[in-house]
């Protein structure tokens, strides 16, 4: 059963840049999105699709520089995922996932308390992915799970390839995001012990 409501839409407007996103918890899995970083794009299209979330994303940058444009896109996308959540309400809170990308195995393990806290080990090596450079990949997922408000570990196990590990690990996170979000029938109010999730 499906939390009726569980959309948001947040706009980031700076000097570097300007992004808005849509997104719905509730969602099929269709994306839009449009960064002109195409690797990003990916990205966060393999999140919305194996999230089932729905996510409308544009992202313009105003000073040319891709380092701002991935920080500001990240950001703005996990606010706009949290602000979905709300109150987080009767969501199965926990989720994990083990994915495999080829030769490369991504683990990620998620709890949706509303208290920030990440660990990312991506492992790349190679200078630069697809046209992004590897500090601006690493930053753009760890911008993601910063703003998050919660607390995520990402491990990338073993891989040879950095395209596959950063995609395996991306796709793992958004595995575990989609059981996390995933209404619980069989609960009332917050999944906390204490009755708060902070």
């Amino acid at each position: 059963m499906a939390s009726a409501g569980r959309k948001a839409r947040i706009e980031r407007a700076t000097k570097e840049t300007a992004v808005n996103v849509n997104v719905n918890l509730d969602g099929t899995g269709k994306t839009r999105i449009k960064t002109r970083l195409s690797f990003i794009d990916h990205l966060i299209m393999s999140i919305g699709k194996h999230a089932m979330i729905d996510i409308t994303l544009n992202g313009e940058s105003n000073d040319g520089i891709v380092h701002h444009l991935a920080e500001d896109v990240a950001i703005a996308l996990a606010q706009s995922i949290d602000k979905a959540l709300g109150d987080r309400t009767r969501i199965t809170r926990f989720g994990y996932a083990l994915v495999p990308m080829d030769e490369a195995l991504a683990y990620v393990s998620i709890d949706l308390v509303k208290r920030q806290y990440y660990n990312v080990q991506l492992k790349l090596t190679r200078d630069s992915i697809e046209g992004v450079p590897r500090e601006d990949l690493e930053h753009f997922t760890r911008s993601l799970l910063q703003n998050l408000n919660a607390c995520t570990h990402m491990a990338v196990y073993y891989g040879e390839n950095d395209h596959h590990k950063v995609e395996a690990a991306l796709k793992a996170f958004a595995v575990a995001l989609r059981m996390a979000t995933n209404i619980d029938s069989k609960r009332k109010g917050v999944p906390s012990a204490k009755g708060a999730m902070q």
